[in-house]
């Protein structure tokens, strides 16, 4: 079967993944993004959060783990094509438990793309990040 047609509308997954300090300070290091509401603890004490924020494009990150999840055995080569629509309705921090539902919901067939639904909800039931995700099978 070819990896587009396995890509069907309802084909869902869910990871989790537990907000690590090292998470966020690797991560930091990488990108660059050294902002006081990512690393420093004190600074965000006196912010309405309270505590220091996991940065969102971490949480892309932990959508990107949910799409290589539902395009895991396919063969073929599937890429990303992008994400639209990001938003960050609640913080995430260090130590929260984040579960990523990621869900086709869409295809375009003639373009070979698929979209998907992707929501990122912590133990409380907040949702701290959301996206349409976007697939393209190019081979």
């Amino acid at each position: 079967m070819d990896a587009f047609d396995a890509l069907t509308v309802g084909r869902k997954v869910t990871v989790r993944k537990t907000v690590g300090e090292s998470d966020v300070y690797l991560f930091a290091g990488i990108s660059g993004d050294f902002s006081p509401n990512h690393v420093d603890e004190e600074y965000m004490r006196a912010t309405r959060y309270g505590r220091r924020i996991a940065h969102g494009a971490l949480l892309i990150g932990y959508m990107s783990r949910a799409s290589t999840e539902i395009c895991a055995g396919l063969g073929g080569t599937i890429v990303s094509y992008g994400y639209d629509r990001i938003r960050f309705p609640h913080a995430a921090f260090i130590g929260d438990t984040v579960t990523v539902e990621y869900e086709i919901v869409e295809r375009k067939e003639a373009e070979r793309k698929t979209f998907a639904r992707v929501t990122c909800t912590n133990q409380r039931g907040e949702v701290v990040a959301a996206a349409t995700h976007i697939l393209k099978v190019v081979e």
